[in-house]
């Protein structure tokens, strides 16, 4: 399985509007629910309106589309990251899954998941 690194600094936020969020950008995700609105952006294009922030995440891709019948693929990944002790940030899309971890432990997630089989595609 191959996991494509993604070629920029990512940050996770609350919002407390949408329409601070700018839907032209080309990497983005939303979530909503009854309890708040997050965000998880390019840092460069975080929104001036965020009532929390983290900064600091570097992300990959699992590549290609995976199907909905497809188990366990998340969590194979997740588990090896946790037994380095690298906690993670999952976003899903319909097509695949991005991981995020923290930028200082994100070389060594790379390595961990690169000696468990994974091909990482810098």
């Amino acid at each position: 399985m191959v996991l494509r690194t993604l070629p920029f600094e990512l940050s996770v936020c609350k919002v407390s509007d949408v329409s601070a969020i700018d839907l032209n950008e080309d990497f983005f995700f939303v979530g909503r629910t009854d309890e708040e609105i997050s965000l998880v952006c390019k840092t460069s294009s975080v929104p001036g309106a965020t009532t929390a922030r983290e900064d600091g995440w570097k992300g990959f891709r699992i590549e290609g589309v995976l199907d909905f019948s497809l188990i366990g693929i998340l969590s194979k990944i997740s588990s090896v990251l946790a037994e380095n002790k690298i906690g993670i940030f999952a976003v899903s899309t319909y097509n695949t899954d991005y991981i995020l971890v923290k930028e200082e432990n994100f070389g060594r997630a790379l390595k961990a998941l690169e000696d468990a089989g994974y091909e990482i595609d810098q």
